[in-house]
């Protein structure tokens, strides 16, 4: 059985997730197939851990990871604010072929090695698919190694959410959310949500893929 994403954990109160045009039931928002359970304080800091199905181990180079043998949630087709599923899943590592090692040990299906940089630096990526979501990890720069101190564990960073609509999406959102980019990956387009959003995660909010 393909490994599948259950529950991400992001440490944000579900209030916060409301005022954006998100629909909860209770601490929990459902984008497609996968619940995002909002822990406020409690859960440490943005992204902070997910549940897996049929994952081999949760020993994921330092990806706070539990397993799950819940069924998927019978997911809405978008939300008021016209966001309808997770594309992707950030995380960040110091050493690549170490953290590759210990995801494809766990059962995790390696798609591709990405040997070019993106705009914020990061000199490669690996991209894992995981069901209908796809899990990016990201070679840290050298600088950001330094800063942090030298090596340390793979850590969770940020979500890309799909918005069909994305220019109706960012016009809803206002001034919380970035200006329309080019994304990437050709023939998609990105805008990213502001600190004035009131999240401690990164998102970014993505047209479908091509």
């Amino acid at each position: 059985m393909a490994t599948t994403v259950d529950e991400l954990t992001v440490a944000d109160p579900p209030d916060a997730w409301a005022a954006l045009g998100f629909e909860l039931d209770g601490d929990t928002c459902v984008l497609g197939d996968v619940r995002i359970r909002l822990a406020a304080p409690d859960a440490g800091e943005g992204l902070s851990a997910w549940s897996l199905r049929d994952i081999e181990s949760v020993e994921l180079d330092g990806l706070p990871t539990s397993r799950s043998d819940r069924q998927p949630p019978n997911g809405r087709p978008s939300h008021p604010n016209g966001i309808s599923s997770i594309d992707h899943v950030v995380a960040i590592t110091p050493a690549l072929e170490r953290t590759i090692t210990a995801l494809e040990g766990a059962g995790l299906d390696l798609r591709r090695i990405r040997e070019a940089p993106t705009p914020a630096g990061a000199p490669r990526q690996a991209f894992f698919r995981l069901g209908a979501t796809i899990l990016e990890v990201v070679q840290e720069p050298p600088e950001a190694i330094e800063r942090a101190g030298g090596d340390h564990p793979a850590f969770f960073w940020g979500l890309a959410f799909v918005a069909p609509d994305l220019d109706a999406t960012v016009a809803g959102l206002g001034d919380r959310v970035s200006e329309i980019r080019p994304a990437i990956q050709p023939g998609r387009r990105i805008a990213t949500l502001r600190r004035s959003a009131g999240l401690s995660v990164p998102i970014a909010l993505m047209t479908p893929p091509a």
